[in-house]
């Protein structure tokens, strides 16, 4: 193994593991559980907790897809060089920590994406344009998806004529459905990739679409009649006990959508160093999100949760259950998708359900839509800039 390869991608991994503490302190790490404690239905600190571990989980169960979109599939005929990994890693970690310092709503997904784009077109890589197609569609579409399921439910919930006991058993039914389709590592054939409702197929000894569908089926009509018993015997402790099941669960997406942006430039190198593996890279930037999470998302936490307190949990539980599918969908069509987008989507159309365009603050949504605009193209400029001059 060349010395001098091995001391270039320790400088990419701590680079890395810089941007995985970045995502795990940053939005990742503090809207998961942001409408629980705002609800007061756990401690900030335990929050914090919560979200590192179901976050590395799901980095090293579904990381994989976004990683590897990442790392090799914007930008074609070239592979980023050491030094170009190190500089994207720089630049898109930096970004992130100024508007952490700042407050600026900056997103990892379009500052990682801009910056290999940038790198990568400098050094002569060609464009892939149906992959830029995809990722457009996916980054447009998040806003009017998700804020427009948001508010759908946030409209449903308080309705006399659709009880909580019905509707939050029948959302939760839903998520079970998804999730039992849902692909994580390991849990297929060998060790592929698979979802649950194959590995209960399997264990049943059943196959075929129509048993997939009862299968799904079984498990989200379980979950729905277990949270119909807990909501029926105690409505607020159940309400907040599906919150807390969701913000698990937006945290494991998180971990699988995120986990990419920080390991993903990465990947390439792996070729080059056969001592490391894929699997190994996302152990490594779970752990960093986690840290993260552990020691810079409580913060945030606290402050987001004040503007989740005035939701509550039933809008909370609204702009949670779209997030969570929005996430899913990313990591399964591998594409870097902005976590901060996909729940400040959700809050803006749960919020405006609760107080209609009063609850709506146009100038800061305007703001907002800017700095997720100006991430990518900040990003890319300076990456661009950067590489032609220096690499």
């Amino acid at each position: 193994m060349d010395p001098a390869l091995l001391v270039l991608f320790v400088g990419a991994a701590l680079a890395s593991l810089f941007m995985a503490w970045v995502i795990g302190a940053g939005s990742s790490g503090a809207t998961p559980f942001a409408p629980a404690v705002g609800a007061n239905a756990i401690g900030t600190m335990r929050a914090a907790l919560l979200v590192g571990v179901f976050g590395f989980a799901g980095a090293v169960t579904q990381g994989g897809n976004v990683s590897e979109a990442v790392g090799s599939g914007l930008v074609g005929g070239i592979d980023l060089p050491v030094a170009g990994v190190i500089l994207v890693l720089v630049l898109g970690a930096g970004l992130m920590a100024v508007g952490i310092t700042t407050g600026i709503p900056i997103a990892t997904a379009f500052t990682v994406t801009g910056a290999v784009i940038g790198v990568g077109l400098a050094l002569g890589g060609t464009p892939v344009w149906p992959k830029y197609r995809q990722v457009a569609a996916v980054w447009l579409l998040t806003p009017v998806v998700g804020g427009g399921v948001a508010f759908g439910i946030a409209s449903v919930l308080p309705r006399p004529d659709a009880p909580e006991r019905c509707c939050v058993p029948a959302l939760a039914g839903l998520v079970a459905a998804v999730l039992a389709n849902v692909e994580f590592g390991f849990l297929g054939a060998g060790s592929a990739p698979g979802t649950l409702r194959g590995l209960a197929q399997r264990a049943l000894g059943v196959d075929g679409v129509a048993w997939g569908v009862a299968v799904t089926a079984a498990a989200g009509l379980a979950i729905a009649a277990v949270v119909w018993w807990d909501v029926g015997r105690d409505e607020e402790r159940g309400l907040r006990r599906v919150l807390l099941a969701l913000g698990s669960l937006v945290a494991f997406s998180a971990g699988g959508s995120q986990v990419g942006l920080a390991v993903g430039p990465l990947l390439p190198l792996i070729d080059e160093l056969r001592a490391v593996s894929a699997f190994a890279v996302l152990v490594g930037g779970g752990l960093g999100m986690l840290v993260g999470s552990w020691t810079g998302a409580p913060r945030m936490i606290k402050s987001l949760a004040q503007d989740y307190s005035s939701l509550g949990p039933r809008r909370s539980i609204s702009a949670l259950v779209p997030s969570f599918l929005i996430a899913q969908l990313a990591v399964l069509l591998g594409v870097p998708v902005s976590f901060n987008e996909i729940v400040v989507s959700a809050i803006i159309g749960s919020g405006a359900a609760v107080g209609g365009r009063d609850a709506v603050d146009a100038r800061k949504i305007l703001v907002t839509v800017g700095a997720w605009a100006g991430s990518f193209g900040l990003s890319f400029a300076l990456a661009y800039a950067v590489a032609v001059g220096l690499l």
